[in-house]
């Protein structure tokens, strides 16, 4: 399991989230925390370490820590 923590900025854009969205990216980041590499896309080059989800509302930027087991939510922008 890989712990989450969450840039202010990023925190700030999910608590303003629509509830739909905000449930859907909650589902995506505790898949992510049970396996980062599985549950996640690349984010340009495929280095294993920047990654992001993609939900229909939502796109998060994640630093994945294999290392440190820490999942690090960067950017969260909302699609819509």
């Amino acid at each position: 399991m890989y712990a989450l923590k969450l840039d202010p900025a990023a925190d700030a854009v999910w608590d303003a989230l629509p509830p739909r969205a905000s449930d859907n990216l909650g589902r995506a980041l505790a898949l992510v925390c049970e396996n980062p590499l599985e549950a996640t896309h690349p984010y340009g080059v495929d280095d294993k370490v920047i990654r992001q989800i993609l939900t229909p509302e939502v796109r998060a930027l994640l630093l994945v820590g294999a290392n440190t087991r820490t999942i690090a939510v960067l950017q969260i922008d909302y699609l819509g």
